[in-house]
């Protein structure tokens, strides 16, 4: 009875436990490196305080307007690169999330696998 329970749970709940956790896990992830944001603002100015208008000569201005657009571009890098490097760990961590759910199912087959090959005289550090 006990193991009818184990694999009842195993094959209803517990899979869908592991799919939870996975769809969990994936959007924190995407809550983490927050790429909607992040492409929302991405010609933003990168930790400028004053990104306001300046009045002034037009020295001044042509001065602030320069560093305006310099912010903006290393903003726009940075936020490109945290982009990608979001954008590859999300498709690896789905990558492994699928796997994982893939292989899930085959767990409790393991110890059976075990028996099977300790009878037959395999070892697994002789191939």
């Amino acid at each position: 009875m006990f193991i009818v329970g184990l694999l009842s749970w195993w094959y209803g709940a517990g899979w869908a436990r592991q799919a939870r956790a996975v769809r969990d896990r994936l959007a924190g992830l995407y809550d983490y490196f927050s790429i909607d944001l992040l492409l929302k603002t991405l010609f933003s100015p990168f930790r400028q305080i004053s990104a306001g208008s300046v009045r002034g000569s037009i020295d001044v201005q042509v001065r602030a307007w320069l560093d305006q657009l310099i912010s903006r571009v290393i903003g726009m890098i940075v936020r490109s690169i945290v982009m990608v490097i979001g954008c590859v760990t999300l498709f690896f961590a789905a990558i492994v999330g699928i796997v994982s759910l893939c292989v899930w199912p085959l767990v409790p087959l393991t110890p059976v696998l075990g028996i099977v090959f300790a009878l037959s005289g395999w070892v697994p550090w002789t191939i």
